[in-house]
């Protein structure tokens, strides 16, 4: 079989895409009818926590706008195999809690359970990681050990290779969540820039038919985040909340498992959120809080502080991610490393660069 990449460019990353984006923008003032019918209303006079920085009432639900549209165009141009129903029942779920939360608030670790059942849903699906790249050199094999069950069929599972699929899909979900969700726009187009990335990479393997659906999910995923963001950009009119927000996680980080497993390559487009992240984390355990809990800590919170505009901000992570994506391309397993380890240290010594002024 022979490939036009122009042709594959239309038909299978940018045509999802203009219709997840679509369906997406077209949804959100339905989501927005939902969010005041129940009362899905973030008001910073009622939520007082140290992380809301917006000033006025606005409706949270927006992760179920940005489901609609990506689940009805992997729907449309996907074959319904069981990936395609594992990804929209565990998507479905982490969207029916998102606005759980918006309503009640839930406690942090009640989510992280549910997230951990919804991750497991696409694994038991069959989607998971049978190798990673040694950054040192070779490979480093998950398949082993194994063990076969029947349950409506027969099910082997790769238990290495599913433990790691499913905390990294958790980890993912969550530091999205904690790292680039905080204000207008920020997880929206920084999501849209990774997914659109990891489609393009497909692209380039798209004589291999396995990556064939992994470019139309990408581009999906990246048309319904875009969609949402002319509602999301500063003034936000609608928040993705907690269920966009983990979403993006989910999203991606099934992508990166069916993108021929390039979790490192997705680990250095998302590496300043995934960074500040784990350093936040780290922080709270080292003053005795909770690592769940959200604080005004993060990097976009001390840019913020530091006398960036809400808008700079947005467009510092979306430029950081799109230049890690750029560079994620090209790059070999070794200088995949060490890109992750010079961010680390960047992101590192602006925090404490921040912290010092603001002293």
């Amino acid at each position: 079989m022979t490939y036009n990449r122009n042709v594959d460019i239309l038909n299978l990353l940018i045509l999802p895409g203009v219709l997840a984006g679509l369906l997406t923008y077209l949804t959100v003032p339905f989501a927005i009818k939902v969010a005041h019918k129940y009362d899905l209303i973030d008001d910073p006079a009622r939520h007082i926590h140290p992380k809301v920085i917006h000033t006025y009432p606005i409706p949270r639900g927006g992760g179920l706008a940005i489901w609609i549209g990506l689940a009805t165009t992997a729907a449309i141009f996907l074959p319904p195999d069981k990936h395609l129903w594992g990804i929209l029942l565990g998507g479905t779920l982490l969207i029916i809690m998102g606005l759980l939360d918006d309503k009640y608030d839930l406690n942090p670790y009640s989510r992280l359970i549910v997230q951990f059942l919804v991750a497991s849903i696409p694994i038991f699906a069959g989607i998971g990681i049978a190798f990673l790249s040694n950054p040192f050199g070779g490979t480093i094999d998950l398949s082993h050990p194994q063990f076969v069950f029947n349950l409506m069929g027969e099910h082997t599972v790769w238990i290495l290779s599913d433990l790691f699929a499913l905390f990294w899909i958790v980890t993912l979900m969550n530091f999205l969540n904690m790292g680039a969700s905080g204000l207008d726009g920020q997880i929206t187009g920084t999501a849209g820039i990774a997914a659109l990335v990891i489609g393009l990479l497909s692209l380039r393997l798209v004589g291999d038919s396995t990556q064939v659906p992994v470019v139309i999910l990408a581009g999906a995923t990246a048309g319904a985040f875009f969609g949402f963001l002319p509602w999301h950009i500063y003034p936000q009119k609608i928040m993705p909340s907690f269920g966009g927000a983990t979403l993006a996680g989910f999203m991606l980080g099934i992508l990166s498992i069916l993108s021929t497993t390039k979790v490192g390559t997705l680990m250095v487009i998302l590496a300043i959120p995934l960074i500040d992240t784990g350093y936040t984390i780290v922080r709270r355990i080292a003053a005795g809080k909770m690592p769940l809990w959200g604080d005004r800590g993060h990097l976009h919170h001390r840019l913020l502080d530091s006398g960036f505009s809400k808008k700079q901000v947005a467009f510092f992570y979306w430029g950081t991610t799109a230049l890690l994506g750029i560079l994620a391309l090209n790059l070999n397993t070794p200088s995949k490393l060490y890109t992750i380890i010079g961010v680390a240290v960047f992101v590192g010594g602006l925090l404490l660069l921040l912290m010092y002024r603001k002293k």
